[in-house]
């Protein structure tokens, strides 16, 4: 029988079970939120990056969830600098170009901060005299910090981010640190 899960990735959490990084500074990783042997990540979250991964132990839906050739859409809340304008918008969702090539189109909108959001361990730094707001962005592939290189070449630099769903999977009602386990569909 399959094995699926999805976690509330915190932040400041590897998103692998061991960390081959030094014994003077260890750093927190999967095994210390997910007792559970056989199963692995179906894609990545950054260290500084909070929200949905899902693990399995079937490597053919692992594939499914994470190979960019299947497409499956991933939305991200992400707190940017400054305030994007409808320009901005529409070049997240026209594709931008990154130094890797260009980006494919993406959904773009301005967000209110997600409700019942929790709060960041150590928050981040804001500034009195630059304003920030959200962005809800869903993309289809996934190549490395996509969504931070996005919206610092649109000129708003992100301060927080969250993916909120992959697919179908999403991480309403699930609090950071916590897992569940699903039924593959």
């Amino acid at each position: 029988m399959t094995r699926l899960i999805r976690f509330n990735k915190p932040f400041d959490v590897l998103s692998q079970f061991t960390d081959r990084g030094t014994t003077q500074s260890p750093r927190r990783t999967l095994s210390d939120f997910i007792d559970m042997s056989g199963v692995y990540p179906a894609g990545r979250l950054d260290r500084d990056s909070e929200g949905l991964m899902l693990l399995t132990d079937d490597g053919r839906l692992q594939a499914r969830i994470s190979d960019p050739k299947h497409k499956l859409a991933k939305t991200y809340w992400v707190q940017v600098e400054g305030l994007p304008g409808d320009d901005a918008l529409a070049a997240l969702r026209d594709g931008v170009t990154l130094r890797d090539g260009r980006t494919r189109p993406a959904r773009a909108r301005r967000m209110e901060q997600p409700a019942d959001l929790w709060p960041r361990d150590p928050p981040i730094r804001l500034r009195k005299s630059v304003p920030d707001c959200w962005i809800e962005l869903t993309i289809r592939e996934g190549r490395n910090r996509q969504v931070r290189r996005m919206t610092a070449a649109v000129g708003h630099p992100t301060l927080r981010l969250i993916r909120h769903s992959i697919g179908d999977w999403s991480l309403d009602g699930l609090a950071p640190g916590d897992w569940q386990t699903l039924t593959p569909g």
